[in-house]
């Protein structure tokens, strides 16, 4: 069976360098074999063959539709420790396509929109902890801001015990994997085994089954007590009906609120942190971001915010330089396909590198360079440009996180002024599936008054911003 090249080195050791540094093995990988290579670092080392060209992309996540490629479930099965087994990421094909139909109202423009409130509520009740010239985590703040608004939009907590109790479990489970030597439990099944009473995969297990008993009971109380009124995540979700009219069971339901959970306030939090980071590393950049935002005025509208071309730029090339998911979801070939001239065999299982293709010198010149320009210049197609994945696993959740991610942005930037606390080096680094920033430290200096003669630049800001329209857009799909 034909496999594009890859390295010699043994199946253990590209394990372990993909858990230790992903982005230099990735990177080391496409300088010497191009677009495509084998790197034998699935479960039980089984090879994947890692892609990053967007021809390549577009032939895979154009025909994921049960044709000449699958995107099964349990390709996923690395996350149902976490997850669960019931949830849209581990299900397949009409499983998986009757989960999405069921979960996207949640998700639609309008229901969105309504958060935003309470979004810019969040947002200024977390900053308002800051204390003068006093360093503080930013991941960690983003973290709360990312939480607060899941919780609330999930379930329309914002306080008490339910809130106090999943905040905590949440936090100690994800924690368990916030380095590239604890994320090696996940890569490593013979590690996940109950050794006691001090292991720390018993102690994951008791959090994860105390978790599951709280969403159990909040899902029978809504059962118990119907709420018509209520227009969180949760409430929708019970109401939800397939084709077939039929809801979704309670194992199912508390699974997809564990995926809303850690993927909904993990991703947002670190994608937060490093526009923060690049904005106060430099100085031009932050330049430009608040003039655009002083031309909106004193009261900006939301959805006048989140059509700011700059602010979207930013935005996008905060997740091109480092996409927080740094692959697709794997596919699989169904039937005999020709790519590059090669012939794949069915079972053989394909990445997309969406790190890879973000770095493509010929698509993102000077690509380790942050450069918000780039998506003024030109559009980008969505195999070019995918920090959401693509094809029928494309994430549910992109738009209310690029909302989110620009309410922010424009709440924390109009208000505070900020300057990195140091000037130590922030690289990225894997946090059990996903990148994230190294720390950053950063110190609040004061409250930021808005620039004189700000209000004479509206209407040429105003001008500007009717020039960008189009695929590239962070708003298109709201």
């Amino acid at each position: 069976m034909f496999l594009p090249q890859g390295p010699k080195t043994p199946p253990l050791v590209q394990l372990i360098q993909w858990i230790a540094n992903p982005f230099a093995l990735m990177e080391s990988c496409a300088q010497r074999y191009g677009d495509w290579f084998t790197l034998k670092v699935g479960l039980n080392y089984r090879p994947l063959v890692y892609v990053n060209s967007p021809q390549l992309l577009q032939e895979i996540l154009t025909n994921d539709t049960y044709k000449q490629f699958d995107a099964p479930g349990e390709m996923n099965e690395i996350l149902t420790p976490l997850l669960g087994n019931s949830g849209v990421m581990m299900q397949s094909g009409d499983r998986h396509r009757r989960h999405r139909q069921l979960m996207v109202p949640p998700f639609h423009g309008d229901r969105m929109k309504a958060y935003g409130d309470i979004i810019t509520e969040i947002t200024q009740q977390v900053i308002s902890r800051w204390n003068p010239n006093q360093p503080f985590s930013m991941r960690d703040s983003m973290q709360a801001i990312s939480f607060n608004v899941i919780l609330q939009a999930v379930f329309g907590l914002r306080e008490g015990e339910s809130y106090q109790q999943i905040e905590k479990l949440l936090y100690d489970m994800l924690e368990l994997t916030n380095s590239p030597l604890k994320a090696s439990q996940l890569f490593f099944p013979f590690l996940q085994r109950d050794l006691g009473a001090w292991s720390p995969w018993r102690k994951f297990l008791r959090q994860k089954q105390h978790l599951n008993q709280i969403l159990q009971t909040e899902i029978e109380a809504r059962r118990a007590n119907p709420d018509p009124a209520r227009t969180d995540i949760l409430s929708l979700l019970m109401a939800a009906r397939d084709e077939a009219g039929e809801p979704m069971k309670d194992e199912e339901l508390r699974d997809e609120l564990i995926t809303l959970l850690v993927a909904g306030h993990e991703t947002t939090a670190t994608a937060l942190t490093w526009a923060l980071y690049w904005i106060h590393k430099l100085p031009e950049v932050r330049q430009k971001l608040l003039a655009e935002l002083d031309s909106l005025g004193d009261t900006p509208d939301h959805n006048a915010i989140v059509r700011l071309p700059y602010l979207n730029a930013v935005c996008s090339e905060t997740l091109r330089i480092y996409p927080i998911g740094m692959l697709t979801f794997p596919r699989v070939v169904r039937s005999p396909v020709t790519l590059l001239g090669q012939q794949l065999e069915p079972g053989t299982v394909l990445v997309g590198s969406i790190y890879l293709a973000h770095h493509r010198p010929d698509l993102y010149p000077e690509p380790k360079q942050f450069k918000p320009e780039r998506f003024l210049e030109r559009q980008f197609s969505p195999y070019e440009y995918l920090p959401f994945g693509g094809g029928v696993r494309r994430c549910i959740g992109a738009a209310f996180a690029l909302f989110e991610m620009k309410l922010v942005l424009a709440t924390i930037l109009s208000n505070l002024e900020l300057s990195l606390a140091n000037n130590r080096p922030v690289r990225p680094m894997r946090r059990g599936l996903v990148s994230a920033p190294t720390r950053v430290e950063m110190v609040m200096t004061g409250r930021r008054k808005r620039a004189e003669g700000a209000e004479g630049a509206e209407e040429a800001e105003g001008e500007k911003r009717s020039q960008y329209t189009g695929k590239n857009s962070l708003t298109t799909n709201y």
